[in-house]
């Protein structure tokens, strides 16, 4: 678990910001939900077999004796809550969350034990249409990310039935090749079969090339539905790869999933991942009722938009030097009514006292584009010096009631 440091902080408020805008236009509304939940929610949802049940939640049990666990994912607790306040019927319902997710792994790069998600779930809509468009979504907030090479994978897991009759087969060629299996495909071979096809292990992929494949097993709808989606993928002209061994690891799943791929960042290439879900309100305890949603992980983005257009920091526009007998209380009386006349600058005042060479540093070393500097002789005279720190320009004498406009002037010139 790591922490945030303030270098970084601008990484995170580009991309959660941007977020807040794309999903916005596509009329998604925030919810936010508890970091703690009872286990049960997350084990009915996400299936006792799953890796995230059996080895990954952080659970523990509180002084009423109750089983609680840490969030490992989003989706469960956004049905718990959805369910639980009476949101579900009518029109569908368009929510995203953002916020911490926890997970016992092993940690690595992109992979840490305390990691960030942000995730769309629609509820109520139960045809291709959606799914599509929550494609096209996720490629407008690449674009505005500055982010490209990011490859989209689809695949269909049909129905539940479908998939059962398709777990039999493929459990009885798994078993007859068992001694290809390692260790981990042989842990997940009688209680979650379909997890050994995302096997990374070279041998079990060599063996999986002759396995049953789950397309062989669709029913007419189950294929009518993938098609459609299909379809409307191709009409967004959006550029895609069907892999007939994409699985995803949460046993809620059916019909069409997906998942975008980088190369950049090693093993840990998923930044984004999701499907249909149309049973897990039923097993939440509701009724039937159709949902599609993902989860794009934030650290793997924020490492990807380094790598690509990193924002600019969030430097401040003005650092306010200060020096004299009265010029510290005129000076932080002054960015106070700049601040109230200009809501959009950002002023760093200099507070740890210090002579002008020493606070020029500072200034340098904060990013900002320009010092405001006050003495004796200005305050004297209500004017304000005017130093430029990142560009050869004269500096400029500026009497205080005309310090709004040149401020204005100043942003206008700069676009």
């Amino acid at each position: 678990m790591h922490d945030t440091l303030p270098a970084d902080m601008h990484l995170w408020h580009h991309l959660e910001n941007t977020v807040r805008d794309v999903f916005s236009r596509y009329g998604l509304e925030e919810i936010r939900v508890p970091v703690v939940e009872k286990t049960e929610v997350f084990a009915r949802a996400i299936g006792d077999a799953t890796d995230v049940v059996e080895k990954e939640m952080y659970t523990f049990e509180d002084r009423n004796g109750d089983l609680l666990s840490l969030r490992p994912e989003g989706t469960a607790g956004v049905v718990r809550a959805v369910l639980q306040n009476g949101l579900l019927y009518g029109a569908p319902l368009r929510l995203w969350y953002m916020g911490q997710m926890f997970r016992r792994e092993r940690p690595q790069k992109g992979r840490t034990r305390q990691f960030h998600q942000v995730g769309a779930e629609v509820f109520g809509a139960p045809g291709p249409d959606v799914d599509a468009e929550l494609l096209v979504m996720c490629a407008r907030t690449w674009a505005a990310l500055g982010l490209d090479g990011l490859r989209l994978e689809v695949n269909t897991l049909g129905t539940a039935e479908e998939r059962a009759r398709y777990r039999g087969d493929l459990h009885a060629f798994l078993s007859a090749n068992r001694d290809a299996l390692d260790a981990d495909s042989l842990r997940r071979l009688d209680r979650n079969p379909l997890r050994i096809l995302d096997s990374k292990d070279p041998g079990v992929q060599a063996m999986l090339a002759d396995a049953p494949v789950l397309a062989d097993y669709l029913g007419e709808a189950s294929r009518s539905y993938f098609d459609g989606f299909l379809s409307l993928l191709d009409g967004y002209g959006l550029a895609y790869q069907v892999n007939p061994r994409l699985v995803r690891g949460l046993d809620y799943y059916s019909h069409a999933v997906f998942e975008w791929i980088t190369d950049e960042l090693g093993a840990q290439g998923t930044v984004c991942a999701g499907g249909r879900y149309d049973g897990l309100v039923e097993i939440q305890g509701g009724k039937p009722w159709p949902g599609v949603g993902f989860a794009m992980g934030q650290e793997r983005l924020i490492e990807l938009m380094r790598q690509h257009a990193e924002p600019a920091g969030e430097a401040p526009h003005v650092y306010l030097v200060m020096a004299g007998e009265g010029s510290v209380s005129g000076g932080l009386q002054l960015a106070e009514s700049l601040r109230d006349d200009l809501p959009w600058l950002k002023i760093q005042s200099n507070l740890a006292g210090g002579s002008f060479k020493a606070q020029f540093k500072r200034a340098d070393r904060s990013g900002a584009a320009l010092a405001l500097v006050l003495g004796e002789d200005e305050l004297a005279g209500r004017s304000a010096t005017l130093k430029h720190l990142r560009e050869d320009l004269p500096q400029e004498s500026v009497a205080f009631d005309d310090l709004q406009a040149w401020f204005t002037n100043w942003s206008a010139s700069r676009g």
